[in-house]
């Protein structure tokens, strides 16, 4: 589903803005502080040279994988190169969630992406293996470039733009833009306000910082509605949502000695549940959010069950423990505060490793 930029005056998702988009010029570069200066340049001068280019986010996108790549794609298709959007899941599933995001008529299925394309950009792609279906295509390309902020990634691809100290990877997409010339309309803001919004938990985590507000302001003065994207984004869901997370809230266990007594909260929800419901995986990505609240626990960890068995984990920390480090401990990985893996076993085992995994 295709959707409009929520654009001041509009009265809700999918819904067409009469608003002229505005552009603003975007300020100075953040690349020097992170040495990225010499990439950069070289970036910019292969998409100068290249004609086609596929856009791949990881596999079950979020707010920032999507939105990042969707804000590329718009800005490259504007500088008049061919344009191909795409993730490594079949089928793919865009998240309603995110369906307002403009761009979406750029996406593509990953069998549309060519076995060797000209160029490749990858964007919130933490590791290979989130690469998906595509992981062979984007390999195959001669040219390769990795815009990221997980300072778990292991730096893979021909060109690695990585800043662990970026709050979302939006930021380095609008990095990208102004480095292009190209302004910010109420298309690119949308798309880059989501990224940032969804990786910033709505600018509480600690990576925000006065840069992420000044990136938002200027976000903010195209004309978007804030209000409807965060709306969207984390007040609006199904009924059966309701019935899943009361499930997953009466199944919630604390262990106050975890985490060498800095206490973890988990749950986990069974594919059953979400089938009884109707309830898809991607709708309940926000219950992270709900368990993390007691003050008793510094971890919080919620596993959910794939059709198949597999259970995948989201950990979030308080500031205290690196719940990166434990994750990968289960091939997993991501932020200090925010990470999350996926592997097939028993629900009791995976808690025992991912337990085990916290410092002590």
């Amino acid at each position: 589903m295709t959707g409009e930029p929520m654009a001041a005056g509009t009265a809700g998702a999918g819904s067409t803005s009469t608003v002229a988009p505005a552009l603003v010029a975007l300020p100075g570069p953040r690349a020097e502080a992170s040495g990225l200066e010499h990439e950069w340049q070289r970036v910019v001068q292969a998409i100068g040279r290249a004609t086609s280019l596929d856009l791949i986010c990881h596999i079950n996108p979020d707010g920032d994988a999507l939105g990042s790549a969707l804000a590329a794609g718009l800005a490259l298709r504007g500088l008049g190169h061919e344009v191909r959007v795409s993730f490594g899941d079949d089928p793919q599933i865009i998240p309603e969630s995110l369906s307002f995001l403009p761009g979406q008529e750029l996406i593509v299925p990953a069998s549309a992406v060519p076995d060797v394309p000209e160029m490749v950009l990858c964007f919130d792609v933490a590791s290979e293996s989130r690469l998906g279906l595509l992981h062979a295509k984007a390999f195959a390309a001669p040219v390769l470039v990795v815009l990221d902020h997980h300072a778990s990634n292991p730096g893979f691809g021909t060109h690695r733009l990585i800043d662990p100290g970026a709050p979302a990877t939006a930021v380095l997409v609008d990095e990208l833009l102004r480095r292009l010339g190209v302004g910010l309309d109420q298309e690119l803001a949308t798309c880059l306000y989501t990224g940032v919004a969804t990786d910033t938990g709505s600018f509480k985590y600690a990576a925000t910082t006065p840069a992420t507000h000044e990136l938002a302001g200027r976000l903010l003065a195209t004309g978007i509605r804030h209000d409807l994207i965060s709306r969207q984004l984390w007040d609006t869901g199904s009924f059966g949502y309701l019935k899943v997370l009361a499930a997953a809230l009466d199944r919630a266990v604390y262990e106050p000695a975890a985490a060498g007594g800095r206490g973890l909260v988990w749950t986990w929800v069974p594919y059953q549940d979400l089938a009884l419901f109707g309830v898809t995986v991607e709708e309940i990505e926000g219950l992270i959010d709900v368990l993390r609240r007691p003050a008793e626990a510094e971890v919080a960890l919620v596993l959910k069950q794939d059709p198949d068995g597999t259970l995948r984990g989201s950990s979030r920390s308080k500031g205290a423990v690196d719940v990166a480090a434990a994750c990968g401990e289960l091939g997993g990985g991501g932020h200090v505060y925010a990470a999350g893996f996926a592997v097939r076993d028993e629900v009791d085992a995976v808690v025992a490793r991912f337990r085990a995994a916290l410092p002590s």
